[in-house]
């Protein structure tokens, strides 16, 4: 089982715009890593956000590429300080589900899943990533990551 952890592209200060769209700079990014994971041929049923605009727009610029079976969809209680933990169970099977979010919200999922603890950091997110993580023999890992940048 696999599922695709997705931090929203960089977005425009809460000053300059209060829905916080993307940047140029943030659907550029997002959009190269969609292609890049379009051309490696990933493929995801369906692409889940928030329903915060960056989130949305991601998930927009995202299904252009992966063309998700099930479309897109919002859901609640994927915001920055929602609780992480009883997404632990809600994906359970699931497979090939793509959800774009926030931090710490995504963060302290993926450590929980990965280390048991959503608090021992186990990888650190970058806005329009794309982290997989499958589950073999009742365990979580990370298989594979497509950043924007190598920092």
């Amino acid at each position: 089982m696999q599922i695709y952890l997705v931090q929203h592209g960089k977005s425009r200060p809460k000053e300059e715009d209060p829905r916080k769209s993307l940047t140029s700079e943030g659907e550029d990014e997002v959009g190269r890593i969609a292609q890049t994971a379009g051309a490696y041929n990933v493929q995801t049923r369906i692409i889940i956000h928030s329903g915060k605009k960056r989130a949305a727009q991601t998930a927009e610029i995202m299904s252009d590429f992966l063309k998700p079976a099930q479309g897109i969809e919002t859901w609640e209680n994927l915001n920055p300080m929602d609780d992480a933990l009883p997404w632990a169970e809600k994906i359970e099977g699931h497979d090939r589900i793509m959800l774009v979010g926030h931090l710490p919200f995504l963060e302290r999922l993926t450590n929980f899943l990965v280390a048991g603890d959503p608090e021992n950091r186990v990888i650190k997110f970058q806005n329009g990533a794309i982290i997989c993580l499958e589950k073999e023999d009742q365990s979580w890992h990370i298989k594979w990551t497509l950043m924007p940048r190598i920092e």
